[in-house]
C-alpha cells in the first residue's frame, strides 16, 4: 500500500512539473522512480521508456502505465495514470479559462516565450541520458571510451542520417523496425547474443 501511495503521489508531481509535453516529463519520471525512489535501475527504466516510445499515444501517459504495471501490477498502472493526468487536465482547464480570458495581454505571449527554452533543456536532458545508456550502458556523468558501444554507435548514425536526409521520406516507423532488425542481425552475427 505504501508504494502505490508513494507512485501516485510521485506521478502527481511529473504531472504538475512537465511543461511541455510528453518527452518533458521522462526525466521528471527518471528522477522520482530512478534517483528518488530507487525502485528501478536506469537499465530498465530506458527499457519502458524504449517500449512506451513504440507505442501508440503520448509517452508520458504510456510512461505513466509501464512503470505502474512494472512496480504494482494494474493498479500501480491506473495510479500512475491517474497521477500523471489529473494535475495536467486541471491545469489546463485552469489555464484555459484564464487565456481565452486574458490571450491579448503581452503579459501572457511574454510567459509563454520565456517557457519555451526550458521545455527544450528538458527534452534535451531526456534524450541525453537515453543515448548515453544506449552508447555506454551508463549515464552522461560516468562515460568511458572503452565502455562504447559500436554496434550501437552505427545505429544511432544511420538513423539519424536516414531522419535528416530523407526527412519526410523515410518513416520513423521503417527507421525503428529496420534499426531492430539491423541491430539483431549485428549481434547474432558477432556474437554479442
Amino acid at each position: 500500500m505504501n508504494l502505490l501511495i508513494s507512485l501516485f503521489f510521485s506521478f502527481i508531481q511529473v504531472g504538475m512539473f512537465s511543461v511541455g509535453g510528453g518527452y518533458a516529463a521522462i526525466p521528471l519520471i527518471q528522477d522520482q522512480i530512478v534517483n528518488v525512489h530507487k525502485l528501478m535501475t536506469m537499465a530498465e527504466f530506458t527499457d519502458l521508456i524504449t517500449i512506451a516510445e513504440m507505442t501508440p499515444g503520448p509517452v508520458s501517459i504510456n510512461s505513466s502505465t509501464f512503470v505502474g504495471t512494472r512496480l504494482a501490477g494494474p493498479l500501480g498502472a491506473v495510479l500512475c495514470t491517474l497521477g500523471c493526468i489529473i494535475p495536467s487536465f486541471i491545469i489546463c482547464l485552469t489555464l484555459a479559462h484564464f487565456y481565452y480570458k486574458y490571450r491579448s495581454f503581452s503579459g501572457v505571449q511574454t510567459v509563454l516565450s520565456a517557457l519555451r527554452p526550458a521545455v527544450v533543456a528538458m527534452i534535451g536532458s531526456a534524450g541525453m541520458s537515453i543515448l548515453m545508456l544506449a552508447l555506454f550502458n551508463t549515464s552522461f556523468y560516468n562515460i568511458s571510451l572503452a565502455a562504447l558501444r559500436p554496434i550501437e554507435l552505427i545505429l544511432f548514425a544511420g538513423s539519424l542520417f536516414l531522419l535528416r536526409r530523407f526527412h519526410g521520406k523515410v518513416g520513423a516507423v521503417s527507421i525503428i523496425l529496420g534499426s531492430g532488425a539491423v541491430g539483431t542481425l549485428a549481434y547474432v552475427l558477432c556474437g554479442a547474443l
